[in-house]
């Protein structure tokens, strides 16, 4: 492991838990229950689930074009006028059949398509993987707004706090001719500043609550630190190279467009022969209505045998079609496929190009946070002791009410930045894993949870299932509403002790 990645989960590991503000050991949700919950209550990943089910079904289906097929008909006619000409008038008949095809050979449309079929398939599950590392992305942002807006509102209440202390101090001395009427009012608009910045703290938890809840599907519970980010890269050439390898989006283009080559196939087969063999039986029955023939045709009056009512026929055989002109239908579908086969490429490069620059930005921002992190440090532990030189020299008269305002203003400010700092860091380590394809369930230990969506079953399950007429039950949402949450507010955990605040 290199200095600078062994340094940067140091930082990561060792300043995050100034967010959870000191909580309390009572109950309190981790980011691993949050996104075990998100997996499986959420209804955007749900939804794409259903999708990739959706996507299963078309391999069979177009596998059926290349199974046998077999029709029964009926009918009952009842003819109103026959021919002056007819010998053979019956007044009404019923008439089924049954015929059976079998394809023997389709120029290879089936077979790729198929293919194509397949390809589409691991395409979608690459989709699939793609969808739920960006749900735990947003998760883990959530998760951490919520951590930084809990810690932003503990700041701007100690800020509110210690302000307003000031302001009552400064009223006494201004009581007592030590200070004058500018004093105070520089005193009391900083007051009000802060309690204005207060405001916005809350608003902006109570939002960052309700992003988690819209995710999760569940009220944030007083929220622990989260545990550090195993797996980052020790560099960002490390990084781009595991992302080529693994990255879902990256992975599904490529499915793509090798799907798309089939289709090129399946375009051309539409100008090559078509063999099937056929077999088919009807059956006709006049139902009485067919007269009595004469013995004689000569002797109308004569003597009559009955007519047969029924008949039977039976044939099979082997078709042909040989398509000779389509008015270049088939060269246009093939000229079409290929130029989505060529869009198809171009978006693998397209692909490719997204995730270089994902995993390089995320690394890039990955790096900065940490950089903020440690510089943030210092910048607050030199803002306490200048806040505390500045009190001492105002107590003397060596400095203002102003200089003491401005010196906790920049202690305020750099207690933000390095809050603010530690939840980028994260977020952008995540960020990046996402990117490298390695946020999913698996990768996050999310097994140990419960049974994890395995699409592969659902495909396995639905494979080679031909019979028409099989029960499909009624769709109905799988995840749960929010409706019955109550609505967040910008109440934070309780601190045990006052110094426990960042």
């Amino acid at each position: 492991m290199s200095k600078g990645r062994a340094i940067g989960q140091f930082a990561i590991t060792a300043s995050i838990a100034a967010l959870t503000l000191g909580a309390s050991s009572a109950h309190a949700d981790t980011l691993q229950e949050a996104l075990t919950e998100a997996y499986f209550n959420n209804p955007t990943l749900e939804a794409a689930r259903a999708g990739q089910r959706a996507t299963d079904e078309t391999v069979q289906i177009e596998r059926a074009d290349g199974l046998p097929s077999a029709e029964a008909t009926a009918s009952v006619t009842e003819f109103l006028k026959q021919s002056s000409t007819s010998f053979f008038t019956p007044d009404r008949a019923l008439t089924a059949g049954v015929d059976l095809g079998v394809p023997i050979y389709s120029g290879g449309a089936v077979k790729n398509s198929v293919r194509a079929a397949k390809e589409r398939v691991a395409a979608g599950r690459a989709d699939l993987r793609g969808t739920e590392s960006a749900i735990f992305t947003q998760v883990v942002a959530a998760y951490m707004d919520v951590l930084r807006g809990q810690a932003l509102v503990s700041l701007s209440l100690n800020q509110v706090d210690v302000l307003s202390v000031n302001t009552q101090a400064t009223s006494d001395r201004f009581e007592i001719g030590d200070l004058t009427r500018t004093d105070v009012a520089q005193s009391q608009a900083r007051l009000a500043l802060a309690q204005g910045d207060l405001r916005s703290a809350q608003a902006n938890l109570i939002a960052a609550r309700e992003d988690y809840i819209a995710l999760v599907g569940e009220a944030p519970d007083n929220l622990q630190a989260p545990p550090p980010l195993a797996g980052l890269p020790a560099d960002v050439e490390t990084a781009v190279d595991v992302a080529l390898e693994n990255n879902p989006d990256l992975i599904a283009a490529k499915e793509r467009a090798q799907a798309s080559r089939y289709d090129i196939n399946v375009a051309g087969s539409s100008r090559l022969p078509r063999v099937s063999v056929f077999a088919g039986y009807d059956y006709q029955n006049f139902l009485g209505s067919v007269a009595d023939a004469p013995l004689d045709p000569t002797d109308p009056v004569g003597p009559t045998v009955a007519s047969p009512q029924t008949t039977t026929a039976a044939q099979a055989g082997v078709s042909l079609r040989l398509p000779l002109f389509q008015g270049g239908r088939p060269a246009a579908l093939q000229r079409q496929a290929t130029a989505r086969a060529s869009a198809a490429l171009e978006q693998v490069i397209a692909a490719e190009r997204d995730v270089i620059a994902q995993v390089r930005s995320a690394y890039s921002s990955w790096q900065a946070s940490l950089a903020i992190i440690e510089s943030s440090q210092t910048a607050v532990s030199a803002a306490e002791l200048s806040l505390e030189g500045v009190r001492a020299e105002n107590s003397i008269g060596n400095r203002t009410i102003l200089d003491v305002l401005n010196a906790e203003q920049e202690l305020l400010q750099s207690r933000v930045e390095l809050v603010t700092a530690r939840r980028n860091a994260y977020v952008a380590g995540f960020s990046l894993l996402a990117a490298m394809g390695r946020a999913e369930a698996r990768d996050l230990g999310l097994a140990e949870e419960g049974v994890l969506y395995d699409p592969v079953a659902n495909y396995d399950s639905v494979s080679g299932r031909i019979w028409d007429w099989e029960s499909v039950p009624e769709p109905e949402a799988i995840t749960t509403t929010t409706r019955d949450i109550p609505a967040p507010t910008s109440e934070i955990p309780e601190v045990a002790d006052p110094r426990d605040r960042p």
